[in-house]
């Protein structure tokens, strides 16, 4: 997954203004007690990420 893929599908989840926010602030024991940015930052795959984004938030099927 491409990176602007991935904000495209935080900003349609959370918002284009929180979709930072949240990516900054809230740190999942998934992602290893890293924020989104820090994992992306780290290394991991942008797909990875939106899983458990995905998984953490309860994002509906059809929009993961």
């Amino acid at each position: 997954m491409r990176l602007t893929v991935f904000w495209e599908r935080m900003a349609e989840h959370f918002g284009a203004g929180y979709a930072d926010t949240f990516a900054r602030d809230h740190v999942m024991s998934d992602l290893g007690g890293r924020t989104v940015h820090e994992a992306l930052d780290a290394g991991w795959d942008a797909k990875e990420v939106w899983q458990v984004v995905c998984v953490v938030m309860d994002v509906p099927r059809e929009n993961r």
